[in-house]
């Protein structure tokens, strides 16, 4: 007689078992439905819960990315479930647009999230399981990563501070299990083609290395698991450290270049990764993490060490370390008749205008016929005391770090005349006794 296969837990009783006290007060769940096996499976399970809990509201959003020929009846699939649920649906159209060095999982990826970060809902909720969770893990070690990227998918985590919970309820249940639910439910689901695409590392894994890794080790979704599990809780030590760490080398403007010094290698590393996560930026690689290390601690006190990432750059600059936001190279801005008792914020040029008076500068007729910011252009001068001299002179002997120099702006008057740098110095040519005097605050670089 062929051995029969072993009953399967119900797989509600374990949704319901593991239900995270987090979300106790939480009443409104939106589950990202891709009309795959996964989501159906999560979908319908939170639709039987509700008949446990009444005061559940359960609905549904579907990212439609418009990347295969069959997204549109994927939507019709997930509109046709949803009504047989009873699970209002929110289609969510988004554009997958590749630039230089993306991928497009990646992109695909980040624009979902968009989307679930739009929801009204307090739990966005996600269907990944426990075969996704060890896939994680082993791609995660196939990339190198470290701690944290070994920790894999949390089970719960904020989407952003203020926003909606994400729940994954699912990562203890192996796929077969919920396959074997949906049958039984007489559900249906759609089957996404590029699963297929073996040049995708996920689904090579899939196809070729995963079932002999199961033939061999059969319980090797839980050993992973279990290992990532282990490393979530080593990453948050290095969370905890590394915070700390931040605390006491933050000044104003960066980090305090003395403090940092007096950090262990690792620890110098971990502060910076922990100051980058606060910013929102993506991680850079660990080799040219590493070299920016060592051109911060090794370069002479005029040199200004930098790391170009994505989404700005870090740099060092005599006894400090800081971020500098990528922004697009500005324009000239016409500011118009100026009021001085008025602090004027331009985004294009990340900084901010504001006055003070002086025994020295700007009258209030020259502000009033208006003014301009404009780039520098190579070779302005201003007048001062001892004749007339390169604006970058200026720049320097204020000791503006180089690459704030590089968008530094120019105060110009309607005609183009430039009257002064703002912050550093006023043409003396153009200067009145008493006068306004220009400041000019860069923003700082701001989380994302």
């Amino acid at each position: 007689m062929a051995a029969s296969r072993k009953p399967q837990p119900d797989p509600l009783e374990s949704l319901l078992s593991h239900w995270p006290d987090e979300l106790s007060g939480q009443c409104a769940f939106e589950v990202g439905l891709s009309g795959g096996l996964d989501s159906v499976a999560l979908l319908a399970l939170l639709c039987r819960a509700r008949a446990r809990r009444p005061e559940l509201e359960i609905r549904a959003v579907h990212v439609h990315h418009g990347l295969s020929p069959n997204a549109d009846a994927w939507a019709e699939h997930c509109r046709v479930l949803c009504a047989t649920l009873d699970a209002p649906l929110r289609v969510e159209r988004v554009s997958v647009v590749l630039s230089g060095g993306d991928s497009l999982e990646a992109v695909a990826r980040e624009a979902r999230y968009q989307a679930y970060r739009r929801s009204a809902a307090g739990v966005v909720v996600l269907a990944h399981h426990l075969d996704d969770q060890a896939e994680t893990v082993l791609l995660q070690l196939l990339r190198g990563g470290g701690a944290r990227a070994l920790a894999a998918m949390p089970a719960l985590r904020k989407l952003e501070a203020e926003g909606p919970w994400l729940w994954r309820p699912l990562l203890g249940l192996r796929r077969r299990q919920l396959e074997d639910f949906v049958r039984a439910q007489g559900l249906s689901w759609v089957e996404d083609e590029s699963n297929l695409d073996e040049r995708w590392r996920r689904n090579f894994l899939r196809q070729r290395l995963l079932p002999q890794l199961e033939a061999a080790v059969p319980d090797y979704r839980r050993h992973l698991t279990r290992s990532a599990g282990l490393l979530s809780d080593a990453a948050a030590v290095l969370d905890e450290v590394a915070a700390q760490d931040l605390a006491v080398c933050r000044n104003d403007g960066g980090l305090d270049l003395i403090r940092w010094r007096a950090l262990s290698a690792a620890r110098q590393r971990q502060t910076l990764l922990a100051w980058l996560r606060g910013l929102g930026w993506p991680a850079p690689e660990p080799d040219a993490l590493a070299e920016f290390q060592r051109q911060a601690l090794e370069a002479g006190a005029g040199s200004c060490p930098r790391l170009s990432l994505a989404r700005g750059l870090l740099y060092r600059y005599r006894d400090g370390l800081f971020a500098l936001s990528a922004l697009p190279a500005p324009g000239a801005v016409a500011l118009g008749p100026v009021d001085p008792a008025t602090e004027r914020v331009s985004a294009e040029w990340g900084g901010a205008l504001s006055w003070d008076w002086r025994p020295r500068g700007l009258s209030a007729d020259t502000l009033a016929r208006g003014l301009i910011l404009r780039p520098r252009e190579g070779g302005e001068r201003l007048a001062s005391g001892v004749g007339r001299k390169p604006v970058k002179s200026f720049l320097q002997e204020a000791g503006i770090a180089p690459p704030l120099r590089e968008r530094w702006p120019l105060l110009c008057d309607a005609d183009g005349r430039v009257l002064a740098l703002p912050g550093v110095a006023v043409d003396s040519e153009q200067a009145s006794e008493p006068g306004w005097w220009p400041q000019w605050r860069p923003l700082p670089t701001a989380p994302r």
